[in-house]
């Protein structure tokens, strides 16, 4: 009887580690990579402070516009805000930035559009400034926050021809959008950089950019995320939604992006149907590269398929 006493205590003193274990490695991880104050993010921010002029980035282009600033409560409860420029024209321009980022980054692809006289909304992503949040959606919960801000821009004219546009994370979430059932006011999608799937791209990462093994950081970090979260990382795949698309997808990737490796792009574009897509690479472009460094054929590729799609592109 003792000595079964000991085994029970025992089994219960290892059970009692492993949980402590699994909660320190899965809430650090989180702070890590996917909470508002997350340490890759304020890395990320940092950096590109210093790197603005590379991204021909202008802070300051923003402010020669009235912007509206309008906002929405998600599904799961959050005010999500975004900024809304209107025109005269029934174009629509719904502008998604990336992991980390401030919306204003998008200034190229807000300029591009405002010269192609459309009407802009440039979003601010969950977790990220203005719009509340605890978690980064990676796309995948962004995916439906996008449908709300769709919903609320066509309550503002239901005539809307809406172009969905993103960067990175952002090209993620509306290629994970694309799946759902959509507006058939939504005319085209514009993915640049986008990787085909969560659990992979930090699969990536945390081998090649952090140089910590996946195994098993990462197994225990999707745990911790399904059961606290209920987010599984695994199930966020933009690969999936883009099979199901019934709206044209331009794909844009840089052939040197060592953040999301460009076979992504090519996965995403095979797993797409025929006929509802196309595909960019841009030459010697890092991530999020490609329209900085070829403005000229960047454009091109984009007045190319916007045209087929959307009235007096």
């Amino acid at each position: 009887m003792k000595i079964f006493s000991i085994v029970i205590l025992s089994l219960l003193g290892l059970l009692i580690v492993v949980m402590a274990l699994y909660l320190l490695i899965g809430s650090v991880c989180f702070k890590i990579a996917l909470s508002r104050k997350s340490t890759i993010k304020r890395v990320i921010n940092k950096t590109m402070a210093k790197t603005l002029s590379d991204y021909k980035i202008d802070f300051c282009w923003w402010d020669k516009y009235q912007f509206e600033t309008l906002s929405l409560i998600s599904k799961d409860g959050f005010k999500l805000v975004g900024h809304f420029l209107p025109n005269t024209s029934k174009k629509l321009a719904i502008i998604v930035h990336g992991y980390g980022a401030d919306y204003r980054e998008m200034q190229l692809y807000a300029k591009y559009f405002v010269n192609k006289n459309y009407n802009i909304l440039a979003v601010e992503n969950r977790a990220h400034g203005n719009s509340e949040g605890k978690m980064m959606g990676m796309g995948w919960l962004d995916r439906i926050d996008l449908i709300g801000w769709i919903k609320l821009m066509l309550e503002k004219q239901p005539d809307y021809e809406i172009v969905l546009m993103g960067l990175s994370m952002g090209a993620s979430a509306v290629c994970m959008v694309s799946g759902e059932k959509l507006p058939s006011n939504v005319k085209a999608i514009i993915a640049d950089c986008a990787y085909a799937n969560v659990y992979e791209e930090f699969r990536y990462v945390f081998n090649h950019r952090t140089h910590l093994p996946a195994f098993p950081l990462l197994n225990i970090f999707n745990l911790y995320t399904k059961s606290v979260y209920k987010f599984d990382m695994k199930k966020a795949d933009a690969m999936t939604q883009v099979k199901k698309t019934k709206t044209p997808i331009l794909f844009i990737h840089g052939d040197k992006d060592s953040f999301v490796p460009t076979e992504n792009v090519h996965k995403l574009y095979a797993a797409a149907p025929e006929g509802l897509k196309q595909l960019y690479i841009a030459k010697d472009a890092e991530h999020a590269m490609s329209y900085p460094i070829n403005e000229i054929e960047y454009e091109r590729q984009l007045n190319g398929f916007l045209k087929k799609y959307i009235k007096n592109q």
